[in-house]
């Protein structure tokens, strides 16, 4: 595909069918899963094709999280930054085409746990609490998990 814009949600059906399988199989104790189409096809700066990508991820990660939830799992949902949330410069007309330095969500799916605002190099310390883990001494990150 020369540009994203032309299929805008990429292989992410046939990468989250692959994805809930394995999933359902109960071989893997973690996946680790990127679903790109947000990040390259904002980079195209064309609007109606990141809105695309995104509908097409938020249909891709509720079939994730079921498939999760349904085998006693814990689904973590993050991006490490943005772009198709902002698609244009404040003129309205000139498209933003690189990534953003926004705020980003975390959500965790199927455990009931209260969340602190974090960075990046906090979800490996946090994977690593949900799974009952200690935390190399070389990891700088802390825990997203408010201790009651």
């Amino acid at each position: 595909m020369p540009t994203y814009d032309l299929k805008p949600d990429m292989s992410a059906r046939e990468v989250t069918a692959e994805a809930v399988k394995r999933i359902k199989s109960g071989a893997y104790d973690v996946i680790i899963l990127n679903l790109a189409n947000c990040d390259m096809v904002g980079h195209t700066g064309i609007y109606e094709a990141a809105r695309l990508a995104v509908e097409t991820v938020d249909e891709c990660v509720g079939k994730i999280a079921e498939a999760t939830t349904d085998m006693g799992g814990i689904t973590l949902l993050t991006a490490d930054h943005g772009n198709a949330e902002r698609m244009y410069y404040e003129d309205g007309v000139s498209p933003h085409t690189a990534h953003t330095t926004n705020p980003v969500p975390f959500y965790i799916v199927g455990a009931n746990v209260t969340l602190r605002d974090g960075r990046l190099a906090d979800i490996a310390p946090t994977m690593l609490d949900l799974m009952g883990l200690e935390k190399p001494q070389e990891m700088t990150g802390q825990t997203l998990i408010v201790k009651a």
